[in-house]
């Protein structure tokens, strides 16, 4: 099984300009060739069958992505409408902003199949492409947040998957996500560990 970070994640986890969620200590080729080296501690179903899940144990300093909104941090959370890409409409997002998360215990890494990412309109040469990474303290994935389910289910075209929402799990997430937020690293302290 060979795989790439497709173009997609790469800005998002490997461009130090770029504050939010990212690979910490670890470089674009050392994170592929770690991630063609190593055996996940879990291979787990997506939402979708062109979708898996490979959970490792954390070789980065990457620190956690979400925390529980509490009465002590909730002077922290921001928000804005932003897009993923350029082609992508903005939608609401928040997070919080300015607090030192611990180092995450495992990274959950997000895969496609390479016919889902031609799709899509990434051909990769690898058999999967990773889309995402989740950085927890446990060995399982968040839930994916709403809006990602709700992109998802409005087609390749928005900048979705083409998979129709599911109620039950849609309504699952919401309750994670309604108590928990995710955080943004800035782009100095990325600089600082690769």
């Amino acid at each position: 099984m060979t795989m790439v970070v497709t173009e997609f994640a790469r800005g998002r986890l490997f461009d130090p300009q770029r504050s939010g969620k990212g690979i910490v200590g670890c470089s674009l080729e050392d994170f592929e060739g770690e991630l063609n080296r190593r055996r996940p501690l879990k291979i787990l179903d997506g939402y979708a069958p062109f979708c898996k899940l490979h959970i490792h144990g954390n070789w980065t300093q990457t620190p956690v992505d979400a925390l529980r909104i509490t009465p002590e941090n909730e002077g922290r959370l921001r928000s804005a409408y932003e897009a993923r890409t350029p082609e992508e409409l903005p939608v609401l997002v928040r997070w919080f902003e300015g607090i030192e998360a611990p180092v995450a215990e495992y990274l959950c890494v997000i895969l496609y199949d390479r016919e889902q990412l031609l799709r899509e309109g990434e051909q990769i040469e690898a058999e999967w492409g990773v889309v995402g990474v989740l950085a927890t303290m446990e060995p399982k994935p968040t839930p994916m947040v709403p809006i990602t389910m709700m992109r998802n289910a409005l087609g390749v075209a928005e900048g979705g998957s083409g998979v129709s929402l599911d109620r039950a799990s849609y309504l699952e997430s919401v309750a994670y996500w309604q108590d928990h937020a995710n955080l943004r690293h800035l782009s100095t302290e990325r600089q600082d560990h690769d």
